[in-house]
């Protein structure tokens, strides 16, 4: 049975609502619930709303965990494999996050109640799909009350995706700046002024963000000018605005990867032969989980993910990410989460005390990392040193498979060309000299006959010298 003691492993950022919190045991999962929300946690299961939500896989599933001797309730939650931000998700992500959002509300006011919350931190990836996360979200509805939750759900998911659909889609990082939603007053400016005759856009985001101000003027007086709302008014809106985000599309764009397996200098029987030496070498590494940095559309990652390892697939182009989301949903993959990340600036601790939303590496390690084509990239385009990057994977996972691609490569001399070569020691001797200081090297195979490409399979050393 659980003492109170064995809570003592909370999760950081759950802290800030006062109907309990989640914490962690023996790798297990679990949901504290206070007493102050036991009468809508009864409403919530009294009136079918959690069976509902649960059978149609809108919610986390869970079940009451009556092992426990302290508090009003425990509940025992599925645990998701890797925790992910909104400013880590792509296009469709976001889109797919804001539309199930809506949909929760839309179910919850048919059973007499209300999200309390709509913040896209409360959204994880399960399977391949969103779910929503926060067990405690849900209050009774109040008659002719407005959707508390509106404005979070503008800041959090509307303004962000009309900013990525008529703007840019790198401005999805303006979610790691503003952790609780981009103000409206901001999305307003940034919006081309076109959106001003799009009347949904103009209700949602401009006279939304002017009222916020209104109100903001009045001070304590705001409440008499809340204006009421019944049920069906408010299940207008829901319609409205998920209408106004299931039309959205992102910004056409050109980057720099999102065609980058069409223009690779492997011929098709090279190419298949490098899928079949990291296929091999995956099956020797025998992970649980597996990241694949700089994995573009995932190409290499569903070697591992198609044979049900849980694999994050993590690029720099957005657009890469927005297909290879896409191809996740058409083949209804369950193991494979691709992520935006920028690996020279990868997602730092943010929020209260730097905890509330965990770092890249805070959310590892991983069984296996695999680096391909990545390393000229890193070490030419953005100067790191190989002892960088040893040190940088030795600290993300156990087996690293890695790709060495030498300046005689076509790829190198690309990036080359446009610069002063100052990296005389950037060939495999070097290479492979700093990497076995942390690394074991278990394989290592040429991808085609005459390539000076390499393919390593390696093992993290049991002890490194500190002085590394």
């Amino acid at each position: 049975m659980l003492q109170k003691k064995d809570i003592s492993i909370k999760d950081p950022g759950s802290f800030r609502d006062p109907s309990g919190f989640v914490f962690y045991n023996k790798n297990n999962v679990y949901r504290k619930i206070n007493e102050q929300y036991k009468e809508n946690y009864i409403e919530f299961i009294k009136s079918g709303l959690s069976k509902i939500l649960i059978d149609e896989k809108l919610i986390l599933p869970f079940n009451e965990y009556n092992e426990i001797n302290f508090g009003y309730k425990c509940l025992k939650v599925v645990k998701i494999p890797f925790i992910s931000y909104p400013y880590e998700w792509s296009f469709s992500q976001l889109k797919d996050a804001a539309l199930l959002t809506l949909k929760v509300q839309r179910i919850s006011l048919e059973h007499n109640m209300s999200l309390k919350d709509a913040s896209a931190y409360n959204i994880q990836f399960l399977n391949g799909e969103p779910l929503l996360i926060d067990l405690l979200s849900f209050e009774k509805y109040k008659n002719n009350s407005p959707w508390i939750a509106y404005q979070q759900f503008c800041q959090h998911f509307l303004g962000p995706l009309l900013l990525q659909s008529k703007t840019d889609l790198r401005l999805n990082q303006l979610s790691k700046i503003f952790l609780d939603g981009i103000p409206l007053d901001l999305v307003s400016k940034l919006l081309p002024k076109s959106t001003l005759f799009n009347f949904s856009i103009l209700s949602h985001i401009y006279i939304h963000s002017k009222n916020q101000k209104s109100y903001a003027d009045k001070g304590d007086k705001t409440s008499k000018f809340i204006p009421k709302i019944s049920k069906t008014m408010q299940l207008g809106i829901l319609e409205n605005l998920s209408k106004l985000i299931s039309n959205l599309k992102h910004i056409k764009s050109k980057t720099e990867w999102e065609n980058y397996y069409n223009f690779t200098n492997y011929s098709e029987s090279a190419f298949n032969m490098k899928k079949s030496i990291i296929k091999k070498m995956i099956e020797k590494a025998r992970p649980k989980s597996v990241w694949d940095l700089g994995g573009n559309t995932g190409e290499f990652s569903r070697l591992a993910s198609d044979v049900n390892i849980s694999t994050v697939c993590f690029d720099i182009d957005p657009l890469a990410v927005e297909y290879n989301y896409l191809n996740v949903k058409k083949k209804n993959e369950k193991h494979i989460l691709p992520l935006i990340m920028d690996l020279t600036n990868p997602t730092p601790s943010l929020g209260w005390n730097f905890k509330e939303r965990k770092s890249l590496l805070e959310r590892g390690p991983s069984d296996l990392i695999m680096a391909l084509a990545l390393i000229h990239h890193l070490s030419i385009s953005n100067n790191v040193p190989f002892e960088q990057l040893a040190k940088f994977f030795v600290n993300l996972g156990k087996y690293l498979i890695i790709e060495f691609v030498p300046k005689t490569d076509s790829k190198v001399k690309i990036l080359l060309s446009s610069r002063e070569d100052i990296f005389p020691s950037y060939d495999e001797e070097s290479f492979e000299k700093v990497f076995l200081k942390y690394f074991d090297i278990l394989e290592k195979k040429s991808v085609k006959k005459g390539s000076l490409r390499k393919i390593y399979l390696m093992k993290k050393k049991s002890k490194i010298n500190e002085k590394n």
